[in-house]
């Protein structure tokens, strides 16, 4: 049986880890493997206030087709994947990422390299909110890129 992606979207509403490990849920099931990656308060050393999320109107098919191609490589049953976008403070769940397999070497192998690749691939940036009140921008294309 092939791999399943249940669901791959960005959402402007709070994520729920429950939720995403319910997708993956199967009797056939023995091993999910779930990242959960949130806001945290610094970031090489400087404190973060906040951060907003911005995509690019190809991002939700970017997302879709990383989803498919890594549950395409693996071993696995199920995979879902959800990423914030917009404004989130300190604390925020920014993407949560949860892969059921038959044994959970697969799921593990398969999470890893889901959020490896949509990290690498998918056009969402960030800008943080430094305690400074100053703003960095994190993920924008080089400026070398803009005409591919």
């Amino acid at each position: 049986m092939s791999a399943v992606v249940r669901e791959a979207r960005l959402s402007d509403s709070p994520l729920s880890v429950d939720r995403l490990l319910a997708l993956v849920a199967d009797p056939e099931v023995g091993g999910v493997a779930l990242f959960v990656g949130v806001v945290r308060v610094h970031d090489e050393g400087l404190a973060v206030r906040s951060l907003d999320y911005s995509q690019h109107p190809g991002a939700d098919r970017a997302l879709r087709e990383c989803a498919e191609r890594v549950a395409a490589a693996h071993d696995v049953r199920h995979l879902a994947i959800e990423h914030r976008v917009g404004h989130l403070e300190v604390g925020d769940l920014a993407v949560v990422v949860a892969v059921g397999a038959v044994h959970r070497g697969p799921a593990l192998a398969a999470c890893a390299d889901l959020i490896d690749t949509v990290k690498a691939q998918v056009p969402i940036w960030k800008e943080q909110v430094m305690a400074s009140g100053e703003s960095t921008w994190v993920g924008l294309p080089d400026a070398s890129d803009a005409d591919r």
